[in-house]
């Protein structure tokens, strides 16, 4: 085991490597100069002052030399400083994180309670009208865009109804709740809908299984044996989906909090991509990235742990 985990940890430091130079040539790649903005705008802009902004702030040096300079700072818990705002960027993000991970927190639970509980539900009934329902109901959540999931859900809880506030992150416990309940459910379909089928699926498979057979005719209760035998033996892959799933989340909230007009860092991205903010947005797509990468190689490792088959295959290859 500890074996895995240092192949795993070490597997992460240089994919995690790998990924800060992809991010970072991807936002210098991207159109516009940022230089031009730092300067005041094309109306102030001179050729010596351009020349002096890109100096100061090393923009004329070689992509790789830049590269080098910014993961050094980074290893020293620099970030470096935002272009637009002036503040560290570290501030930045540690102000607005918090919102962020609630959403993800939210829509986790969102999508894992009902995701699970419809694909047993729909494993149970099986090959009935209410495993159609189920199927046909999560393949239209896994269809519709989260920006599209959004602008309904405003419209209809949000504006008929009137049940949840549109905008913002809300204040308190019951607050934050209903203010993030729109944002965590539009940002929950298609992961909900992803689970469901992992969920139906692990579970038919589950059910197939000679012991399940063997149990139902030893005359144990249909709901015992759902419970111990089936459900249990499909736990495996539902987790480490749902681990794979969650992981995904961060990169989605940039739609949902745009759309909510939220607080977050996916907010705060797309205001750094518009203006130009290379560190600002450097530092939120690495830690994007990073938050991926630690929660699929967590999952990595945990899997034989959740699986003991997966433990038994990797002892006899």
């Amino acid at each position: 085991m500890a074996v895995r985990i240092a192949r795993r940890l070490a597997g992460f430091l240089a994919t995690l490597l790998a990924a800060s130079f992809v991010v970072f040539a991807a936002v210098h790649a991207a159109p516009g100069d940022p230089a031009v903005f730092l300067a005041g705008g094309r109306d102030r802009l001179t050729p010596e002052r351009l020349a002096t902004v890109r100096a100061q702030y090393h923009l004329d040096e070689p992509l790789v030399v830049q590269y080098g300079r910014w993961l050094g700072d980074c290893l020293h818990f620099d970030l470096g400083r935002s272009f637009k705002y002036g503040d560290q960027v570290a501030d930045l993000i540690t102000a607005r994180l918090g919102t962020t991970l609630q959403l993800v927190a939210y829509a986790t639970v969102l999508f894992v309670v009902l995701g699970v509980g419809a694909g047993v539900l729909a494993a149970v009934r099986q090959s009935t009208w209410v495993d159609s329902a189920v199927v046909g109901a999560t393949t239209l959540a896994a269809s519709v865009p989260s920006f599209v999931a959004a602008i309904a859900l405003v419209s209809l809880f949000g504006v008929q109804l009137g049940w949840f506030p549109v905008t913002g992150g809300g204040t308190g416990l019951g607050g934050t709740l209903r203010h993030l309940t729109l944002p965590a459910l539009s940002l929950a379909l298609g992961a909900l809908a992803i689970i469901s089928r992992v969920t139906r699926q692990a579970m038919a498979q589950a059910a197939a299984s000679d012991h399940v057979e063997a149990a139902r005719a030893s005359g144990l209760p249909e709901r015992d044996i759902v419970r111990r035998h089936v459900l249990r033996n499909a736990l495996g892959p539902i987790i480490t989906m749902c681990g794979l799933v969650m992981a995904g989340m961060l990169a989605g909230t940039v739609v949902v909090e745009t759309a909510f007009g939220i607080s977050g860092i996916g907010s705060l991205l797309v205001g750094a991509i518009n203006t130009h903010d290379f560190p600002v947005a450097q530092a939120v797509l690495l830690l994007m990235v990073a938050g991926y990468i630690a929660v699929t190689t967590l999952v990595d490792v945990l899997h034989p742990l959740l699986d003991p088959r997966v433990k038994q295959e990797a002892r006899t290859a």
